[in-house]
């Protein structure tokens, strides 16, 4: 036997990635970014890891995300538009149903179970634009301006239907409850057992009962 056959005899074959097609490929890579993220963080996330993650050579890896910043991209993506889709999903449609108060509550409440339900896909949400990976930031700013803009035409409603609300901006509103809703996914996120969902809701729902009374304009007779 020559010296390469014995070192051949003896070196463990290589595995190789059964194939795959390319979407569930892509998606396999973007779970496997996704626990990495979860364990270590977004600014921690290398091709390297992703590789060993999903149990690929990082050829195969190179063959779907070319940069590291095109890896980070998919992912963000992918988990925006899923988190955009979930708290779309939480806003009602009609206030006449319950009101704007009982609404907005509903709402928040529904949104703090879904920040609780996946922490890690919102600590990538709720990052501040400006301190977002700069690969991000667009993606950020696209996906607030679709809850945003369901956000004002929830305040339009709100405001037609609560004669203590006459008066307000509802995109002025809008940004108020959605930076209200944005801080207590927040603290959800940060330290669950501290902020459940129960204490946030119950705060929204006090703070949402605070709306004073109209004043009256009428003048004396």
């Amino acid at each position: 036997m020559t010296r390469a056959d014995a070192t051949s005899a003896v070196r463990p074959r290589r595995k190789y990635a059964p194939r795959l097609p390319p979407e569930q490929r892509r998606e396999q890579l973007l779970d496997a970014a996704f626990e990495v993220t979860r364990r270590s963080g977004l600014h921690d996330l290398s091709m390297e890891s992703v590789a060993v993650e999903a149990g690929v050579g990082k050829p195969v890896l190179y063959t779907v995300f070319r940069t590291r910043a095109d890896l980070v991209a998919g992912l963000l993506e992918r988990e925006h538009r899923r988190a955009v889709a979930q708290v779309l999903d939480t806003m009602p449609t009609d206030l006449t149903v319950a009101g704007p108060t009982a609404a907005y509550t509903g709402t928040v409440t529904a949104f703090v179970d879904v920040v609780l339900a996946n922490p890690t896909r919102w600590r990538l949400i709720l990052t501040a634009p400006d301190t977002a990976p700069i690969e991000y930031r667009d993606h950020l700013r696209a996906a607030r301006s679709a809850v945003l803009a369901r956000a004002v035409d929830l305040a339009r409603a709100g405001i037609a239907l609560e004669p203590a609300l006459t008066g307000l901006d509802p995109e002025l509103l809008a940004h108020t409850m959605m930076s209200f809703a944005e801080m207590l996914g927040r603290l959800a996120v940060a330290d669950p057992e501290r902020y459940t969902s129960d204490r946030l809701a119950t705060y929204a729902h006090a703070l949402a009962n605070l709306i004073p009374a109209p004043a009256s304009t009428s003048t004396p007779g």
